[in-house]
C-alpha cells in the first residue's frame, strides 16, 4: 500500500499534476464586467447634456433634470423585475434585450426636437433598458456562479460602471465640446450594441449549463427550473421585504446614497463647475478620475466586506462621503487646484464603496431572495438620484447656485451613516422578522 501510493505521487510511472484551470465563473464574471461598462458610457452622458440642450432647444435645466430623473427612478424601479425575469428567461436573454433598448433610446435622441422626447427617449427608453443592466445583474451573476469570494466579485462587478464612466466620460466630454451632442449620443447608442455579440456568445446563466460547480462550492448545484409570474414574484418579494424593519434602513440608506452620487454629483457636478468658470471638458476629466479612484475603492470594500461588519463599514463610507460635500462648494474654481484634488481623490474612493456592504446585508437578511430584495433596495436608490437630479436643477434655476444641495446631501449622509449602525443582524431582536419564507 505504502509502494502503491509512493508510486502514485513521485515514482517514475506518476503523471504530472495537471495545471489548475481557471473557473468558468471568473470568465463569466469578466464577461458581465464588459457589459455594464458598456452599457454605463451612456450613464457618462447626461451631466454633458445639460448645457448643450439648454442653449439649443431653451428648456429649462429642471426640464432636462426630469428627463434624468425619470431615467434614474426607472433604472432602479426596473431592477427588481429585471432580476425576477432573469429568473425566467435566463440572465442573457435579459441583458442581450436591454442592450438594444438602450441603444435605442440614445440612438433616436439625435432627431428629437420637443421635450417630450426627451422625456421618452432618454428618460424611458433608456431608463427601463438600463434598469435591467443595473447591479441586481451584478448581484444575480455573483449568487449563481459564486459560494465564496462574493464580496470581491461584488466590488469588482461594481465598479465596472466606473470604469465605464472613466472610459468614456472624456471621450464624450471631447466630442460634445468639438462636435456637438448628437454624434456623443450615437457613440453611446453604438457602445451598447457593441457589447450584445459578446453577451450572447459568451455570457451563460448557470454552472450547470456548463457542467460545473459555482465557485468555491463542494457540491454540483442543479439549475433551478424557469420561475413562473416574474412580476409577481417581485412584487411578492418586496411585501415581504417590507415587514422586516432592515430593509427599510437598508432602502433609507441607499436612497441617500443615490441622491449624493447618481443624482448630484453625476449629474450637477460639471454644469456647477463650469458655473465657476471652469471648461467642461475639465470638470467631465474630474469626474473621469473619480471612476479611477472609485474603481479601486468598491474592490477594497468588496475585499472589507468579506471580513468585517458591513454595517460598520456603511456608517463609515457615509460619514465621509457627507463630510466632503460640505467643503465642495468651497473647492470650486476656475481653474483645477489641489484642494479639488483631493476631493475627488478622497470622494471617488467612496463612491459607490456602499454597495458591496448593502449587498452582503440583504444576502445575510433574505437569502435566495436577496437579488429581488436587492433590486427594490436599488429602487430606493435610484428614487433617491431621480429626486435630487430634477431637485438640483430647480435650484440652480431658483437661487443660481448649488450650493444648498451640497449641504443638504452632506447632512444626509451623516443620517445614513446613523442609520446603517442601527440595522439589526439576522437573529438579533424579537420584533424583526428578517428571513423571507
Amino acid at each position: 500500500m505504502a509502494q502503491t501510493d509512493l508510486n502514485e505521487t513521485t515514482g517514475p510511472a506518476s503523471k504530472a499534476p495537471r495545471p489548475r484551470r481557471i473557473h468558468r465563473a471568473w470568465f463569466v464574471a469578466a464577461v458581465t464586467f464588459v457589459t455594464i461598462i458598456g452599457a454605463a458610457a451612456f450613464r457618462s452622458l447626461p451631466g454633458l447634456l445639460i448645457g448643450p440642450l439648454h442653449q439649443e432647444f431653451h428648456w429649462s435645466r429642471g426640464t432636462i433634470g426630469l428627463a434624468v430623473s425619470i431615467n434614474l427612478a426607472l433604472y432602479g424601479l426596473t431592477a427588481p423585475f429585471a432580476a425576477a425575469l432573469m429568473d425566467r428567461f435566463g440572465i442573457r436573454k435579459v441583458v442581450a434585450v436591454a442592450l438594444v433598448v438602450i441603444a435605442l433610446g440614445s440612438g433616436l435622441t439625435v432627431w428629437m426636437d420637443s421635450a417630450w422626447q426627451l422625456l421618452l427617449c432618454w428618460g424611458l427608453l433608456v431608463g427601463l433598458g438600463s434598469g435591467s443592466m443595473a447591479l441586481a445583474f451584478a448581484a444575480t451573476v455573483t449568487n449563481r456562479w459564486f459560494t465564496t469570494r462574493k464580496g470581491l466579485v461584488t466590488g469588482i462587478l461594481t465598479a465596472a460602471s466606473a470604469s465605464g464612466q472613466l472610459i468614456f466620460l472624456p471621450l464624450l466630454s471631447w466630442i460634445v465640446d468639438r462636435h456637438d451632442w448628437r454624434p456623443a449620443a450615437v457613440t453611446v447608442s453604438l457602445a451598447a450594441f457593441a457589447v450584445v455579440p459578446f453577451v450572447w456568445l459568451l455570457l451563460r446563466d448557470h454552472p450547470a449549463d456548463v457542467g460545473l460547480k459555482p465557485y468555491g462550492s463542494q457540491e454540483f448545484v442543479e439549475k433551478p427550473p424557469p420561475v413562473t409570474g416574474a412580476a409577481r414574484r417581485a412584487v411578492t418579494v418586496l411585501f415581504k421585504a417590507a415587514r422586516t424593519g432592515p430593509f427599510w434602513l437598508l432602502a433609507g440608506t441607499f436612497a441617500i446614497c443615490g441622491a449624493s452620487t447618481n443624482g448630484l454629483v453625476q449629474t450637477h457636478f460639471v454644469p456647477a463647475a463650469h458655473d465657476h468658470g471652469m471648461p467642461v471638458t475639465a470638470a467631465a476629466s474630474l469626474l473621469a478620475v473619480i471612476g479611477v479612484f472609485d474603481v479601486i475603492g468598491t474592490i477594497a470594500s468588496g475585499w472589507f466586506t468579506d471580513r468585517f461588519d458591513a454595517r460598520r463599514l456603511l456608517a463609515v463610507y457615509y460619514a465621509l462621503r457627507g463630510i466632503s460635500l460640505l467643503f465642495l462648494p468651497m473647492l470650486l474654481a476656475p481653474s483645477v487646484r489641489p484642494p479639488m484634488i483631493f476631493f475627488i481623490v478622497f470622494y471617488g474612493l467612496d463612491w459607490v464603496a456602499t454597495v458591496p456592504p448593502t449587498l452582503a446585508l440583504c444576502r445575510e437578511q433574505y437569502g435566495d431572495d436577496s437579488a429581488i430584495v436587492f433590486g427594490w433596495v436599488l429602487a430606493s436608490h435610484q428614487v433617491g438620484a431621480a429626486v435630487v437630479a430634477f431637485a438640483g436643477g430647480v435650484a440652480r434655476d431658483a437661487f443660481g447656485s448649488y450650493d444648498v444641495v451640497w449641504y443638504a446631501s452632506g447632512a444626509l449622509c451623516a443620517a445614513a451613516a446613523l442609520m446603517a449602525l442601527v440595522i439589526r443582524r439576522r437573529g438579533e431582536g424579537a420584533g424583526v422578522r428578517p428571513a423571507l419564507t
